[in-house]
C-alpha cells in the first residue's frame, strides 16, 4: 500500500483564542519530534521550541481558556446524549476522556513553570536572539551539557516534557473535537477567489489534491472569511477558472 499523500488540509482561525491554540499545538509537536537530542543542532531547535513555547504561555492563561471550552465541549456531549440518533457509547467515552484531561489540567501546577526556572533552558534562551549567539565560546556551560551522558540528557528532557503532558493531552482532544465538529463539503472557487460566511465557528479547513500546487491565502475573522488560491510557482503556474475543493468550518 502507498504512503503517499494525496491531500493536504489548509487551517485558519478566525479568533484569537483559535490562533493561540493552534501556535501551542505546532510548538509542542516540536518539542516531541526534537526531543532526541544528539547534536548542537538538534539541541538548539530544542532550545528554541521550547523558548517560544514559554513566550506564548506567558501571553495568557492558556489553562483557563483551555479549560473554559472544554466545558463547554462537555455540554455539547451531554446534549447530543439526548439525541436518540446519536451514538451513546462514543459519546459517553468522549466524556470520559475529556473529564481525565480537565481533571489533570485543573490539578497541574502552573504550566511551564518548571521551564522558565530550569538553568538549562535559561542559559540557552538568554543567547537564542542573537544570530550564531549559541556557539560554544558564548555558552560553553551549555555545550558542556550538551556533551554529556545521553541518559543524563534523555532523563532531563523527559522532565520538561512530562512537566506539559497534561496541557497537550487536553490541548489536543479540544483542537480533535473542533475539528470533527463539521464535516468537510464540495465548494468551488471561481478564478482563484471564494467568500463565505459562518457564525459561532473557530476554524476554517481547506482540503486540496496536493498535485495541483495550489495553496490558500485566507483572511477572515469571526462570521466572514475570503480565500485566494495561489500557485507555488506565482510566475508560471495556472490556477483554474473553476476549482473544486473541500471546505469544514468548524
Amino acid at each position: 500500500m502507498s504512503n503517499t499523500i494525496s491531500t493536504i488540509i489548509y487551517e485558519h482561525p478566525l479568533n484569537e483564542k483559535m490562533r493561540s491554540w493552534l501556535r501551542m499545538e505546532c510548538l509542542l509537536q516540536q518539542l516531541i519530534d526534537l526531543k532526541n537530542i544528539n547534536s548542537l543542532a538538534t539541541g538548539l531547535a530544542f532550545f528554541r521550541a521550547v523558548s517560544e513555547l514559554i513566550e506564548v504561555l506567558d501571553r495568557s492563561d492558556i489553562r483557563a481558556d483551555i479549560i473554559k471550552e472544554l466545558d463547554k465541549q462537555k455540554n455539547k456531549l451531554n446534549q447530543w446524549c439526548s439525541d436518540p440518533h446519536a451514538d451513546k457509547t462514543l459519546i459517553k467515552n468522549l466524556l470520559k476522556e475529556l473529564q481525565e484531561n480537565l481533571t489533570l489540567l485543573r490539578e497541574a501546577p502552573r504550566i511551564g513553570q518548571h521551564l522558565r526556572q530550569d538553568k538549562v533552558i535559561s542559559i540557552a534562551r538568554q543567547r537564542l536572539s542573537i544570530p550564531g549567539g549559541c556557539c560554544s565560546f558564548d555558552l560553553p556551560a551549555l555545550h558542556l551539557w550538551l556533551n554529556t551522558h545521553k541518559k543524563e540528557i534523555e532523563t532531563r528532557i523527559n522532565f520538561w516534557i512530562d512537566g506539559i503532558l497534561p496541557l497537550r493531552s487536553a490541548l489536543n482532544m479540544l483542537l480533535n473535537l473542533i475539528r470533527k465538529s463539521n464535516t468537510f463539503t464540495n465548494q468551488k472557487s471561481y478564478n482563484g477567489f471564494y467568500q463565505g460566511s459562518v457564525e459561532n465557528a473557530d476554524l476554517i479547513r481547506i482540503k486540496l489534491p496536493i498535485n495541483l500546487s495550489l495553496y490558500p491565502q485566507i483572511s477572515g475573522h469571526k462570521t466572514r472569511f475570503a480565500i485566494r488560491f495561489l500557485h507555488e510557482d506565482s510566475e508560471n503556474g495556472i490556477v483554474p477558472d473553476e476549482l473544486p475543493f473541500k471546505l469544514a468550518c468548524c
